[in-house]
């Protein structure tokens, strides 16, 4: 018993086994657990919406795009850290892999300083920036320094549980977050119905947790002797080792920079429209959350795997791998559009009982449905490419469908759709720019997937040339 409770907890070796074994294993607890992680804040926006009312829940959703914006460097360490463990674990060189971690632990320490520094000073002049109204900006300040100040606990947690999952070990971080969110939920209920703290109650609620996370995951991480070696000497900055998870992780920070930008411009647009709209939009959102969860996964999981695998030399099982994750996901993304469209009203009525706004929001879930199966595919495909190591392309196109094609044409769209009933344009220009960069998305990662190139970018340089993979 104790043999295989060491098994579910310790590291996963996927270059051996049944590919579609090793990725059903390590999805699945993933799954949960991402699951349980978009938890924190929609059962946050649930319980502040119904106990505190429409305007402190348009006050959390105004926050988002800032606060996506100043973890920018959270996204670049996190993605270049998984490439490395899951490489180098997959080439059994412990004491690359160690100081790898180790060198990420001092990059999240530096990074989370550095944005409580300039983020918590800077917040007010952010949400101007955003056009947050005048009705919920004072809850959005509030809401938003308490998250920014224990913001160092997410960072550990999100950066200790990636390398956890990069050495093939999802279902640790699984128990750690279904812990967490229960923990959430009994905080948020005690400190927003009970003691009336309202939108700075879930934020205390959700640092709470994240510092458990954290705590929990760093202390498993320093268990597992037999994979990793963690002291002090392994967060000395190595210099070769830094830049090289810069390398790697720069393209997605700057993907998320632009993403988060865009998203400040469009937050901005919509603030515009009226806080009833940013909180249906906030409302839409949140689920949207719980529909993308299996798309993200599936990604992670594949890149853990094409990592591990091309690390170990086995390009023959990446072609295998790929194959099985794709029909998976396609298969789960068209289950959800089902459930959106069948259940999109029930969903909304959790978070407002203002009909004005459950319509409007119905209406939002159905543009988006569609394009779920367009995130599965770009999503599958650019696992495959991080996880060899290429994150130039998904810089490159993210650039172009959010810069070039979401934000013009949410505002064409705002501007050509005015009426007396929205005078700054109609919400659905949000989302109907949303659902084409996402189609966009998918068809150009696949043409760039199919170029085949990441096939050249693994950090481990064999000796010989391995099969070429491809779908």
């Amino acid at each position: 018993m104790l043999k295989r409770i060491n098994e579910l907890l310790g590291a996963q070796d996927m270059t051996s086994g049944r590919p579609m074994s090793n990725l059903l294993r390590f999805s699945i607890p993933l799954l949960i657990g991402n699951f349980a992680q978009q938890m924190y804040s929609t059962v946050d926006s649930i319980i502040v919406g119904r106990y505190v009312g429409d305007r402190a829940l348009s006050a959390i959703g105004t926050t988002l795009p800032v606060i996506r914006l100043l973890l920018v460097m959270f996204m670049a360490i996190s993605t270049g850290t998984g490439i490395m463990v899951a490489q180098y674990f997959g080439a059994k060189e412990k004491e690359t892999l160690s100081h790898s971690i180790g060198n990420a632990m001092t990059m999240i320490f530096i990074s989370s300083v550095l944005i409580m520094g300039v983020g918590i000073p800077m917040s007010g002049s952010l949400l101007r920036l955003t056009n947050t109204p005048v009705e919920t900006f004072d809850l959005a300040y509030a809401y938003l320094t308490i998250i920014l100040s224990g913001i160092m606990f997410s960072g550990f947690y999100n950066i200790v549980s990636g390398v956890l999952r990069g050495l093939g070990n999802s279902t640790f971080p699984l128990l750690v977050l279904l812990l967490a969110s229960l923990l959430n939920v009994g905080l948020d209920i005690w400190f927003i119905a009970g003691l009336n703290m309202g939108v700075a109650g879930a934020a205390l609620a959700t640092i709470i947790s994240q510092a458990v996370s954290a705590v929990l995951c760093v202390i498993r991480l320093l268990k597992m002797k037999d994979v990793v070696k963690i002291n002090r000497s392994i967060l000395i900055p190595d210099r070769e080792l830094t830049g090289q998870l810069l390398r790697l992780g720069l393209p997605a920070g700057i993907t998320q920079a632009i993403f988060s930008m865009s998203m400040v411009f469009v937050q901005a647009l919509t603030n515009s429209m009226g806080y009833q709209v940013v909180t249906c939009t906030t409302a839409v959102m949140r689920i949207d959350g719980f529909a993308m969860l299996p798309n993200f996964t599936f990604g992670m999981a594949i890149a853990t795997f094409v990592g591990q695998n091309i690390g170990a030399n086995r390009m023959d099982r990446v072609s295998q791998g790929a194959r099985n994750i794709l029909k998976i996901s396609l298969s789960t993304s068209l289950a959800l559009v089902a459930l959106l469209l069948v259940f999109g009203e029930n969903l909304i009525r959790m978070f407002t009982t203002t009909e004005e706004i459950i319509v409007l929001g119905v209406r939002q879930i159905r543009i988006l449905s569609a394009g779920y199966v367009a995130v599965a595919i770009s999503q599958i495909f650019g696992g495959i490419m991080r996880g060899a190591g290429d994150t130039m392309p998904s810089m490159w196109i993210s650039m172009f469908t959010t810069v070039g094609i979401r934000v013009p044409l949410a505002y064409l769209l705002a501007w050509l759709t005015r009426s007396e009933t929205y005078p700054a344009g109609s919400p659905d220009a949000i989302f109907f720019s949303l659902l084409l960069s996402w189609v966009l998305g998918a068809v150009f990662t696949y043409l760039w997937y199919r170029r085949g190139a990441w096939r050249e970018k693994s950090l481990i340089r064999h000796e010989r040339v391995a099969e070429q993979a491809g779908l």
